[in-house]
C-alpha cells in the first residue's frame, strides 16, 4: 500500500508539472538577471544544511551553495532570495516558476529527473539512508526493529527505502509520515516512534539540534545511495548548463588547491593552464557561460571551495561532526570528481 501511495504522488506530481509550458532557452538567466536577484529553494530549517542563525540568516551547506550561484551571477552572494520548502512542496515549487533552483537536500533518481519536467543538474553531496535510535535501545542493526514504528518524512525517497528494507526482511513496521523534519523529531523525542529514518546527514543534524544528543545513537548501516544535488526545470538547457558547471567550479576550485585565502596569489601566479582557464585569466570558460571571466574568483572569494563550505557546516568541528567520507575527493579516496573545466 505504501509502495502504491508513493507512485501515485510520483506520477500526480508529474502530471500536475507536465502540464506546464516548457521553459524557452535562456529563460531562466534572463529573468533572474532581469529580477536582480536568484530566487533558491532550501530546507524548511536542518542544521548543516540550511537553518537560520539567531539573527534570522540563513547558514548552512545548501545556502552557501545558493550564495555562491549568485556570486557567479551578479558577484553578489546578497542577490538570492531563500523560499524554504517542504519535501513534498519542493518539485512543485521549481516547477512552477516561485524558485529558479533547488538546492534542498534532494536525491538525483530517475523517475524525478524523467517524470516531473525538471533535470537533476550534478551531484554535491553522497548520503545512505539510515536509521537513529535511543542509545540505550537493545538494538544494534535494522533487522532487529520487526513490528518498530519509524518516522518518516513524506514525499522523500525515504519512505520507499524503508517499505522495501522491510518488505525485503519479511519484517511488520509501521511508518509515521510528517510532512517537516522537525515535526518528525519531535514526535520522537516525545516517543510516538521507535526510530527516525533517513538519511545519515540529516540524522546527524537532528540529533545535533537535540537536548541531549547522547541519548540518541545512528545505526551504522546504510540502505541505498543518497546523491544530493540541484534540480533545474526541463527544457532551459542555458540554465541548467550555467548550474551544472558553477558546481563543477566549486569541486575543481579544491581539486586545484584554490581557496578563498590564496585564489588571487594562485591567479597572479600560476602556470598551470586547467587553473588559468579556471580562474578566467584565459576567459573561456565564462565566455561560454555567458558569465563574467573572473566568476570563478568571484565565487572562491564569497563563500570558498568545496572543502571549505563542507568544512564550515558539516566537519568535525561543526555540531554536526561529519567527516568528509564519501565527500571527500576522488584523488583522497572519496567520490567528488569534478568533471574537466576545457
Amino acid at each position: 500500500m505504501l509502495r502504491r501511495a508513493i507512485l501515485a504522488t510520483v506520477a500526480a506530481a508529474a502530471a500536475l508539472l507536465s502540464a506546464g509550458k516548457p521553459a524557452e532557452a535562456g529563460a531562466t538567466l534572463d529573468a533572474v538577471r532581469a529580477r536582480g536577484q536568484l530566487h533558491c529553494g532550501v530546507h524548511t530549517g536542518i542544521a548543516g544544511f540550511a537553518l537560520p542563525d539567531a539573527r534570522g540568516t540563513w547558514q548552512g551547506f545548501d545556502v552557501d551553495f545558493c550564495r555562491g550561484l549568485a556570486v557567479a551571477l551578479f558577484n553578489d552572494p546578497n542577490k538570492v532570495r531563500f523560499f524554504p520548502l517542504s519535501s513534498s512542496t519542493r518539485f512543485t515549487a521549481l516547477g512552477s516558476g516561485e524558485v529558479d533552483v533547488l538546492f534542498r537536500t534532494s536525491t538525483q533518481t530517475m523517475v524525478r529527473d524523467v517524470t516531473l519536467g525538471l533535470r537533476a543538474v550534478f551531484p554535491n553531496f553522497y548520503d545512505g539512508h539510515g536509521f537513529m535510535v535511543r542509545a540505550n535501545a537493545s538494538i544494534a542493526k535494522a533487522s532487529e526493529m520487526g513490528g518498530a514504528t519509524i518516522c518518516l518524512i513524506q514525499g522523500t525517497t525515504n519512505e520507499l527505502v524503508t517499505a522495501d528494507y522491510f518488505r525485503s526482511q519479511n519484517l511488520p513496521f509501521s511508518p509515521v509520515l510528517f510532512e517537516r523534519t522537525d515535526q518528525a523529531a519531535g514526535a520522537l523525542q516525545a516517543g510516538r516512534c521507535d526510530a527516525f529514518g533517513t538519511d545519515a546527514s540529516q540524522l546527524a543534524a537532528i540529533r545535533s539540534s537535540m537536548p541531549n544528543p547522547n541519548e540518541w545513537k545512528i545505526l551504522d548501516e546504510r540502505f541505498s545511495k543518497e546523491p544530493y544535488g540541484p534540480y533545474v526545470r526541463r527544457g532551459d538547457d542555458e540554465w541548467y548548463d550555467v548550474v551544472r558547471w558553477y558546481v563543477n567550479a566549486v569541486i575543481q576550485a579544491e581539486e586545484s588547491g584554490v581557496t578563498s585565502r590564496n585564489v588571487d596569489e594562485v591567479k597572479r601566479t600560476t602556470t598551470n593552464p586547467d587553473t588559468r582557464r579556471l580562474l578566467g585569466v584565459t576567459p573561456e570558460l565564462g565566455q561560454a557561460l555567458k558569465l563574467d571571466p573572473s566568476w570563478v574568483v568571484n565565487i572562491v572569494k564569497a563563500i570558498g571551495n568545496y572543502g571549505e563550505i563542507y568544512e564550515r557546516h558539516m566537519g568535525p568541528k561543526t555540531s554536526v561532526g561529519l567527516a568528509r567520507g564519501s565527500n571527500e575527493l576522488w584523488t583522497r579516496g572519496g567520490l567528488l570528481y569534478a568533471l574537466p573545466m576545457r
